[in-house]
């Protein structure tokens, strides 16, 4: 097995960190607006109990929001999404602290204090995330792993760890008998693997499968299984107790829960209705004006796509291409001649989906959720990938987590790319949160106004 040397020190170190960066801001501010008390030793002695509280809830809170528990794999949606829900919960408990002790050092300036610490713990851990990162794509700190059983589902997961180069896996390809447990023991042992990725859809035995699992434990070879591309059993039951028997219950999905669909729809009506008020209002003439002076045709594009458990409804766009009869059969190619001039800038801007805020307004979209496709797209792909359907558990949005991961056009293997964008939107539907849609729009906005390569 392959040695860890660090990860146990790193995960202490970034937590000292964030623990100075907070008694550093708490005590400027306390000393900042407290010049009376500035040399009162009864009073640090007092407040060094409350800084010590303080500590010890933000440290609390972590096992609750999972920010140092950082896999390899965490995106940075992922982990601006766990600090954002952390932040919130931890500014939340220090005003009811504040207002429940009556204590000096609580009831500092709770506003500009929340600004300086959301500001300061957000660049500290931003620049750990990206550092560590960095150092990983170097090929240090990195993890030994191998495959058995190739299919498409570990194709996909190759195909993932090759081009995250910042996820830190070295992948040994295993080229001797797969059958033969002695070569297989000193292969772990001569390259020091750390995990064995076993797919579930595979050609061995029972008695063969159990032997694996016997060897990896004996020789501490963590195993990682990887369910089917095309099999959704993994992703219907989430696994429970009933006092130490375990059971497999059907899945429930966060937005399964009213209160969670009405803060969701809450948030797209105000959030729309602002966007169509203070910026469409205006925006909408001139993008119209663009259209009819640079080709001929309707300004608005509506196009039939499949919506929250798989309802047909009409989907509102900016046109961006000539009238032409192939809009509904035919998706966007490389250098699409169809494709107007002002036509490229709204899509590389995504100024083209501004419309679909009224689709918001009607209940037929949110502005947070999986892309809708075409439906002869949606009707071509949904027999080939099993967890296709799972989108529509959630009702569809302007822009999503696989648009923001850059899982958006038609280049390289489009099979591919398509099972990795369902990947992600399975993921959302399984793991929304508020925190996470405002992520997501956060770095939509970054993608506006930088434009989105990927788009075309």
């Amino acid at each position: 097995m392959q040695r860890i040397r660090y990860s146990r020190y790193l995960k202490s170190i970034i937590i000292l960190l964030d623990l100075m960066v907070i008694a550093s801001i708490f005590i400027f501010f306390f000393v900042s607006r407290n010049e009376s008390l500035k040399y009162n030793e009864e009073t640090w002695y007092q407040n060094i109990f409350s800084l010590v509280l303080l500590f010890l809830f933000w440290v609390l809170l972590s096992g609750r929001t999972k920010i140092y528990n950082i896999p390899r794999n965490l995106t940075y949606t992922l982990f601006l999404e766990r600090l954002l829900t952390h932040f919130l919960f931890f500014i939340l408990g220090v005003l009811l602290i504040g207002k429940v002790s009556k204590n000096v050092f609580f009831n500092t300036d709770i506003y500009w204090l929340s600004f300086y610490l959301l500001t300061f713990i957000f660049l500290t851990k931003s620049l750990i995330y990206f550092v560590i990162k960095y150092f990983r794509s170097l090929g240090i700190n990195h993890r030994n792993v191998m495959f058995l059983g190739d299919n498409d589902s570990t194709e996909i997961l190759k195909n993932i760890f090759k081009n995250r180069k910042d996820y830190g896996y070295r992948i040994f390809d295993y080229t001797g008998s797969e059958q033969n447990i002695h070569d297989l023991v000193s292969f772990w042992k001569k390259n020091g693997i750390h995990t064995l990725f076993l797919s579930t859809e595979n050609s061995y035995n029972e008695e063969f499968e159990t032997q694996i699992f016997k060897l990896a434990e004996d020789n501490k070879i963590h195993i990682s299984l990887i369910p089917s591309i095309t099999q959704s059993d993994f992703f219907l039951y989430d696994l429970g107790y009933i006092q130490t028997q375990p059971v497999l219950s059907q899945a429930r999905y966060p937005l399964d829960y009213y209160s969670n669909f009405l803060m969701k729809r809450t948030f797209d009506i105000f959030f729309s209705a602002f966007i169509l008020l203070f910026i469409c209002s205006w925006l909408f003439p001139v993008i119209a004006v663009l259209i009819k002076t640079t080709s001929k045709g309707p300004v608005f594009f509506l196009q039939k796509r499949y919506g929250f458990h798989e309802e047909v409804f009409n989907c509102i766009k900016f046109r961006t291409m000539v009238v032409n009869d192939e809009s509904t059969t035919s998706t966007t190619k490389e250098n699409d001649t169809r494709i107007t001039k002002i036509g490229k800038f709204l899509r590389k801007t995504s100024l083209d989906e501004l419309p679909q805020f009224m689709n918001v307004l009607q209940g037929k979209m949110s502005v947070v959720g999986p892309r809708p496709h075409m439906l002869s797209v949606d009707n071509f792909y949904k027999p080939k990938i099993g967890r296709y359907s799972l989108r529509s558990m959630v009702s569809p949005g302007i822009t999503g987590l696989a648009q923001v991961s850059g899982l958006r056009g038609d280049y390289g293997d489009v099979e591919v790319d398509m099972k990795k964008r369902v990947l992600a939107d399975s993921f959302y539907v399984r793991n929304w949160s508020f925190a996470l849609d405002l992520v997501i729009i956060l770095k939509t906005l970054l993608l506006v106004v930088g434009g989105d390569k990927n788009a075309k």
